[in-house]
């Protein structure tokens, strides 16, 4: 199976690259992107993903803007070609390697379209290799990088356009492969408690001549059993930004938090973070949280079109609800981001929180898998 990409000297293993190196069917390589306005007008999301095991790309557009949330979603049988990054009317391009991309969607049924540009700002943040495993086997095996940049084009939803300007759109890429749960579960063999407890958070932030990164994942004890921290230096030209800036800093270290949660749900009203690094440094970070999107407008979690589903040689949908009516506390809705106006000093940054709070935690005040704060 031969690919376009196997002309390139990029081969980690005998075989040509569109054959995985595993036969686990939650092998994933995926594109994730967010964006949003510095006044919180609107927030969108986007993903698309490959699972060559399974033989399916998806992918969804999520966009939050006065009090609504819209979300397309599309489904197709892989081809051959890793690059074919095509779902119906949604086609992602790279326009530049670990540079600039683009997302069109073109006119369908949905109402939902785009024309919309990333470019990026600073280097790529390796983040650690992210490990997890159940009693018996592997849960997730992945490798994500992130770029910070912004955004330039348009959204039209139901006949409205939205301007995306790139002087007051941030945003960032996310890129992360490996092995996660997506599609049917595991099934067979003897019975398996395979439900673990799992908080994770993620801070990205956009300052005037930096950009911080903080994220990390911890059981029901609180304890962190994986975190990135990163302090990148914003570059004025995208074309020359060295991939691997020899000025971003990488931090090892655990991260303070206190957070007020809303009562009744799993959502942060505010919070203070406390980045430390092993040599003594620290940042502190507090957020105000503005507009609220929920993740599964992007396929997190949702009860149709969750991750790596087989709906068909080609499917598209649309949806939308009103933010407010979404019980806070369903597990389709738990997964979100906030978009969030920070603070560190004198420094006033935009960039949003992401939690994923599921089962207990003590120090957060949870008592139960889907309870929410007092």
């Amino acid at each position: 199976m031969i690919s376009k990409l196997d002309d390139y000297p990029i081969h980690q293993t005998a075989e040509p690259v569109a054959q995985t190196a595993t036969s686990d069917r939650f092998t994933y390589d995926r594109f994730w992107y967010n964006g949003h306005a510095k006044d919180s007008a609107f927030y969108f999301g986007i993903g698309l993903c490959r699972y060559p095991n399974l033989g399916i790309v998806d992918c969804s557009f999520s966009v939050v803007v006065d009090g609504r949330q819209y979300a397309f979603h599309g489904s197709r049988r892989a081809s051959d070609e890793p690059m074919d990054l095509d779902v119906g009317p949604f086609k992602l391009s790279i326009l530049e390697p670990m540079g600039r991309h683009r997302l069109v969607i073109e006119s369908n049924d949905t109402n939902i379209e785009c024309d919309l540009v990333f470019t990026p700002k600073t280097g790529v943040i390796p983040e650690g290799r992210q490990t997890l495993r159940n009693a018996r086997h592997v849960v997730m095996d992945a490798t994500r990088i992130d770029q910070f940049g912004h955004w330039q084009g348009s959204i039209s939803v139901e006949g409205r356009t939205i301007a995306v300007n790139s002087e007051t759109t941030f945003g960032l890429k996310d890129r992360s492969w490996g092995i996660r749960p997506v599609g049917a579960p595991y099934e067979g063999g003897a019975p398996l408690d395979s439900f673990q407890a799992v908080h994770f958070m993620w801070l990205p932030i956009h300052w005037e001549n930096r950009c911080t990164l903080a994220g990390w994942f911890e059981d029901d004890s609180g304890y962190q059993w994986h975190t990135d921290q990163a302090i990148a230096p914003i570059h004025a030209e995208g074309e020359s930004i060295p991939v691997n800036d020899p000025a971003m800093t990488l931090w090892q270290g655990c991260v303070g938090h206190q957070l007020k949660f809303k009562p009744g749900t799993r959502q942060a009203e505010s919070g203070t973070f406390l980045m430390n690094h092993k040599n003594g440094e620290q940042i502190e970070i507090t957020v105000q949280p503005v507009l609220l999107h929920r993740m599964k407008g992007l396929g997190y979690m949702h009860p149709e079109w969750g991750h790596g589903k087989w709906h068909g040689e080609l499917v598209i949908a649309g949806e939308s609800w009103n933010c407010d009516d979404a019980p806070p506390l369903n597990l389709e809705n738990i997964h979100i981001q906030q978009t969030v106006v920070a603070r560190c000093g004198d420094e006033v940054g935009y960039g949003v929180l992401e939690q994923l709070h599921i089962g207990p935690h003590a120090e957060l005040g949870f008592k139960d898998w889907f309870d929410g704060a007092e």
